[in-house]
């Protein structure tokens, strides 16, 4: 969930560093190995703990709220092991294309085994409205099974909304840039199975379908502007369909915030003729890395660092499902970029984050953080950047036993802000 406020419009130098560019591509691979491989050596099982002992000397919002409305729930008897923790978040945000739109983040936190040998599962709902006829329904998915056998991720859309595009000019300037409706459809199901303790393979099915794609107030016409043929034509459908093929590394033990550990995912996608691309046929392959590296101290002190190599394997792939700034598969990437900013054949970021506590029972948070891009055309293939962006954000403990923050941040890039709002940490 995110919504974003523009500051001044400062055009920034074209660097069309290739060889920065192909730097960072090496230093990401070499960063996502060498985190993690140690790591998978090092790996300790879950540490075990219950209900009562993990919060002890801990508060979150819903401790203030009874505290203050002296409120005293029903107690509730209890079946098992088995509880499910939720949280609520609604505001209002700006959106791209102007007008307000009220969004509302719910998120469901369970154990389907002992939390001794099993990660916490975690379902997510995000519907939003902006009463001028962009809406969105959302539904994430992230499940494991007893013992972590069976994982099973998802991600289900229906949207209705504006977006800009940005033209082949490396600058922040607003105007080299296209406004354009479409209807969106995404359906996306993955089911790993463990191959060992942290490690998980599996396949999956892809599904990206716009809808009528045109231009708002446009003479140009996309094609040319965008300088680009697959995926643009006015008032056309983009079809995607893809099966996948994953391997998975996780040792956090909580997706919602993850606790000191290392992630690696491998996404190797494939869109044949016979899943209905016909002759739009293409293939990708994505790989994310992060590290959770826990400082000593009192309080709770994390360094968390991320990066990722996005790149399509092909050159028809759809214009929309190219690899863009913020449009990775949980779609966090870029705090303070707009999103969908740089778009390319191929995307390599990076980002670090410190994480620490303001007080001894967790209740209040801050984050520092930076992140940089750096985007290969969807025509030339000639990398631009880096596009840097710095910022900083309020941790607020929501639900102490499922340990979920609401986030609260403030990024900033030349020429451009933006505020996010998310239920979990970022990454």
């Amino acid at each position: 969930m995110i919504f974003r406020n523009s500051l001044i419009t400062n055009p920034t130098k074209n660097y069309g560093i290739t060889s920065i560019a192909d730097k960072g591509v090496a230093i990401s691979i070499v960063f996502i190995l060498f985190c993690v491989i140690p790591s998978y050596t090092t790996a300790q099982q879950i540490t075990p703990s219950n209900d009562n002992i993990d919060t002890i000397n801990k508060k979150d919002l819903i401790d203030v709220f009874q505290k203050t409305f002296k409120y005293t729930p029903q107690k509730i008897q209890r079946r098992g092991r088995r509880k499910v923790y939720f949280s609520l978040v609604p505001t209002s945000s700006a959106v791209p294309g102007g007008g307000k739109a009220l969004i509302t983040s719910t998120s469901a936190a369970f154990y389907l085994g002992s939390r001794i040998n099993t990660a916490l599962s975690s379902v997510t709902f995000v519907p939003y409205l902006n009463f001028k006829g962009r809406y969105s329904i959302g539904f994430r998915n992230n499940i494991y099974t007893n013992k972590n056998k069976w994982n099973i991720q998802g991600d289900t859309r229906f949207s209705l909304y504006p977006e800009y595009v940005y033209g082949k000019n490396n600058t922040n300037s607003q105007n080299n840039r296209v406004l354009i409706t479409y209807k969106y459809v995404r359906f996306y199901q993955t089911l790993l199975k463990q191959l060992k303790p942290y490690l998980l393979a599996g396949v999956g099915y892809n599904l990206d379908y716009h809808i009528n794609i045109q231009t708002v107030g446009d003479t140009i016409g996309l094609p040319k502007f965008l300088s680009y043929p697959h995926g643009t034509a006015a008032n056309a459908n983009s079809l995607s369909s893809g099966v996948t093929f994953n391997l998975l590394y996780d040792s956090r033990n909580n997706s919602l915030n993850p606790l000191p550990g290392a992630y690696l995912n491998f996404i190797y996608r494939v869109n044949p003729y016979i899943l209905g691309n016909g002759d739009n046929t293409w293939k990708s392959l994505y790989i994310d890395g992060r590290k959770y590296i826990d400082l000593q101290g009192r309080r709770r002190k994390v360094l968390a660092l991320w990066s990722y190599v996005w790149t399509a394997l092909n050159n028809n792939v759809p214009y929309l499902d190219l690899p863009a700034i913020g449009y990775e598969p949980y779609q966090r990437s870029g705090r303070g970029i707009q999103q969908n900013r740089y778009r390319g054949k191929s995307l390599v970021y990076f980002e670090g984050e410190y994480r620490n506590d303001l007080r001894d029972d967790g209740l209040l948070g801050y984050v520092l953080f930076a992140n940089m891009n750096t985007t290969s055309g969807p025509g030339d293939g000639k990398f631009t950047g880096p596009h840097p962006a710095v910022g900083a954000g309020v941790r607020v403990k929501f639900n102490k036993r499922s340990n979920t923050n609401i986030a609260i941040d403030f990024g900033v890039s030349k020429g451009h802000s933006a505020i996010t709002l998310n239920l979990g940490e970022v990454f």
